[in-house]
């Protein structure tokens, strides 16, 4: 492979990261302004679809014959694995609702532990010294990231409960998304998963709206939500990672959380100390060591 080649996928995975990271800012602001995290949801999820649906329209002449057609067991595996993707949204901005954007990331990233639990219960196979090594690093940056130690900061414990709940849902999906129809065209399969996860929003747009569903949110910041969130990621990431490959990508991946905080501290002017960074460094190097290959 060109070095000039890698780089592209590096910086395709890096944006798409960036991006990502974006994501929770938007929400704050949305809510700012009185959004509820429903119509937040619903924004997101209405033009992620359109926007998928016309990506597959601009992609129809490309090499038809080749594509391995989903069958209905396929498009029931992506939507099934679609509710988590939306369980994931609902769960992440609830998150937001109730704690910092600096703090709600920190607690999404969770899902590099999450997720060494899941495969070691899934492939009944202990995981290796490096993963281990690198879970009790993202336990300790947790602790610093979160400044949990400080007995001056009250963390509201719903926050809390919405975050690891919003990891342990985007566990799920990130599991689901590498298992799922792989052969199948990846416009293809984010359109099911979305259709998933928008079940999921409906059902919770439902009980959760007390008041009139406020439609300027089409307008405002559900285009921004639902580009930075649903549409751009997932395209940019699907062509990065093949190039990268999942250990470099995992690793290029993991600047969403300094992009994050980053924006939390510049726009929200949320409060981030030094013992944070630190900690959010530690969460980044445990993602290294996790995905490094150290005898190559």
């Amino acid at each position: 492979m060109s070095n000039n080649n890698l780089i592209k996928g590096v910086a395709l995975v890096g944006l798409g990261a960036t991006s990502y990271g974006m994501l929770a800012t938007f929400v704050k602001l949305a809510y700012k302004e009185n959004f509820t995290t429903a119509e937040v949801t619903v924004a997101q999820f209405v033009y992620g679809i359109i926007g998928i649906l016309i990506i597959m329209l601009l992609q129809k002449p490309k090499n038809k014959k080749q594509e391995i057609q989903p069958t209905k067991k396929h498009l029931l595996q992506l939507m099934l694995a679609g509710t988590s993707l939306g369980l994931t949204s609902v769960f992440y901005y609830l998150c937001v609702n109730y704690i910092n954007v600096s703090i709600a990331i920190v607690l999404l990233m969770q899902t590099v532990w999450m997720g060494v639990l899941l495969e070691w219960f899934l492939e009944k196979k202990a995981p290796s010294k490096q993963k281990i090594i690198a879970v009790l690093i993202v336990l300790l940056g947790t602790i610093l990231a979160t400044n949990i130690l400080n007995s001056e900061i009250a963390i509201d414990w719903r926050g809390l409960v919405f975050g690891f709940l919003a990891a342990a849902s985007f566990t799920t999906t990130m599991l689901t998304a590498n298992k799922v129809a792989v052969g199948v065209n990846n416009a293809k399969r984010s359109l099911y998963m979305l259709i998933g996860g928008a079940f999921i929003i409906a059902i919770f747009t439902l009980i959760s709206q007390h008041t009139p569903f406020n439609f300027e949110i089409f307008f405002k910041w559900g285009i921004l939500v639902a580009l930075f969130g649903t549409i751009i990621p997932p395209l940019l990431m699907n062509a990065g990672f093949p190039i990268t490959g999942i250990g470099l990508g995992s690793i290029v991946s993991s600047l969403e959380l300094p992009v994050s905080v980053s924006m939390a501290f510049f726009i929200l002017n949320d409060s981030v100390v030094f013992s944070q960074w630190i900690g959010i460094l530690l969460i980044i190097a445990a993602i290294v060591i996790m995905n490094i290959k150290w005898k190559k």
